[in-house]
């Protein structure tokens, strides 16, 4: 049953906040959140589709995209391409905001192809006037207060962000994991930093992947460690912007006596996080060993240089070599010594010929004969609960994923589960005023409260879209309430609630 409970005083009713998912709601990869009160917006990332998925082409956004921007802002979770890639294409006067340690990863990467991509060149420009916060430290955007908080993910200095705005919280997951090195403080963070919402627009990655691995990183760095000791001559496939993995691998070879090899593009990224971390300072995981730095590899002649000298001594000690698949390293391990293991630290699917994100230079320098080992840096579907039960929000939006539905099958015995599609929003105000208007979902004995709504036909809109229960039996009732007098005005099953939006 839901209840639906109609302000009397309208004077009194503040304006919605309205949350807007214009693409995201059916796809990973490329999503676009608004949030939107009194005129005010802000977005949350505006990335690059992923290959495979759905193609929408370069959306046109009022106030983001175009039209008037004064009163709009855009918010970066993380420096992946499906979630920065395509800001060079927004308009300059735009205000975007990111992490300090993301944005100049997010250079040196665009530095390094500035020269073989027009898109890094244009991103380089735009990063310059990026504007950045910090973890903990809450800021305002004109009736927004918006507080970063640093999540766990393989892309380092990712964030997360309570948004309120007009009286009602929601938090913004981006992409998570609770598997990584970083995962432990997450309780105490949301204790502290963020406290229960009303809703969480939640990414929803790993529902159609049950079998994604989310073996701690922990974990995988003692697999790789062991490795290592048993094998002398490593060569190692990992995204060089997966900031902890690295850090892991170059524990885990220095363990056991071998050399760590990168070259200067991937030393520059190590040394950025080293350089400007003040949160993770402390921590020895992003710490050299001052007798036994990394190997950076000099260039010279259009090749990596390896002597007689360099080969000896690898061939002495053995070695981890920090590799990417280009012409580059397959010439270099050719010419280094030694019977070499390769492994694939990366998503399987960039050698998957049936997989549209397959990668045929990956493929041919990975070769046939490789280890896997990788985890995730997606949140697995129970650490999804337990996000929500520290949270405890009305409802749960999910984003980023390829299977709403699913998602919503997953949650919905506990929690109300709005599944939206592009282009749909929902609009609930604050529940601070008298005589106010809400929106109940019950399921046999359980009763969820899913907003407060200044309206019956945003009510219905939140209700139609609501997934709770587990049978076709949950119920909705719209009551208006009038001088302390209930007026049942309609009822019937949520399944048949009909409306038009």
């Amino acid at each position: 049953m839901a209840t639906i409970r109609k302000s009397a005083v309208r004077e009194r009713v503040n304006n919605p906040l309205n949350i807007k998912i214009h693409r995201g709601t059916h796809q990973i990869g490329g999503c676009i959140t608004e949030y939107e009160y009194d005129g005010w917006h802000l977005f949350v990332d505006y990335g690059e589709e992923l290959p495979g998925g759905p193609k929408s082409s370069d959306l046109r956004v009022e106030c983001l995209t175009h039209g008037d921007l004064s009163k709009s802002a855009l918010l970066i979770t993380h420096y992946h391409g499906d979630h920065i890639g395509s800001i060079p294409k927004l308009p300059k006067e735009l205000p975007i905001y990111m992490g300090k340690i993301g944005r100049e990863i997010q250079k040196i990467l665009s530095n390094r192809l500035k020269s073989v991509s027009t898109t890094h060149k244009e991103m380089l420009s735009r990063l310059e006037d990026v504007r950045t916060f910090e973890a903990g430290k809450s800021f305002a955007f004109g009736p927004f207060t918006i507080m970063p908080i640093v999540m766990d993910h393989s892309a380092f200095d990712a964030y997360a962000f309570r948004i309120e705005g007009g009286g009602v919280t929601t938090f913004h997951t981006g992409d998570f994991r609770t598997h990584g090195f970083r995962s432990k403080k997450l309780p105490e963070v949301i204790k502290k930093y963020v406290g229960e919402v009303n809703y969480v627009v939640c990414e929803g990655t790993n529902v159609s992947r049950p079998t994604a691995a989310s073996l701690p990183e922990h974990e995988l760095q003692k697999q790789f460690k062991k490795a290592f000791a048993e094998h002398k001559s490593n060569i190692v496939y990992v995204s060089s912007t997966n900031v902890d993995r690295l850090f892991a691998l170059y524990h885990a070879a220095i363990a056991v006596g071998r050399k760590f090899i990168v070259d200067n593009y991937q030393m520059s990224i190590m040394e950025e996080v080293m350089k400007r971390d003040t949160m993770w300072g402390k921590s020895n995981l992003y710490k050299f060993k001052e007798d036994n730095m990394p190997m950076v590899l000099q260039f010279e002649d259009g090749e990596f240089r390896a002597n007689d000298k360099f080969k000896w001594l690898l061939d002495q000690t053995g070695y981890v070599l920090i590799a990417r698949a280009n012409p580059l390293f397959d010439d270099f391990i050719v010419r280094i010594p030694g019977e070499k293991l390769k492994y694939l630290s990366m998503w399987k699917g960039y050698v998957d010929p049936k997989n549209e994100a397959y990668n045929e230079s990956m493929t041919a320098s990975v070769g046939n004969n490789y280890l896997y080992m990788h985890t995730s840096g997606h949140c697995d579907m129970d650490s999804l609960n337990g996000l929500f039960q520290m949270l405890h929000p009305r409802a749960i939006i999910p984003i980023h994923t390829d299977n709403p539905e699913a998602f919503a099958k997953l949650f919905c015995k506990e929690w109300p589960v709005i599944v939206l599609t592009d282009g749909n929003l929902i609009s609930p105000f604050t529940d601070s005023c008298v005589d106010s208007e809400y929106a109940m979902v019950v399921s046999g004995k359980k009763k969820k409260c899913i907003g407060y709504f200044k309206s019956d036909e945003d009510a219905r809109i939140a209700l139609a879209h609501t997934v709770f229960g587990t049978t076709n039996k949950t119920r909705y009732e719209i009551i208006e309430e009038e001088d302390a007098t209930n007026h049942k005005r309609e009822d019937g099953l949520l399944s048949s609630l009909k409306i038009s939006e």
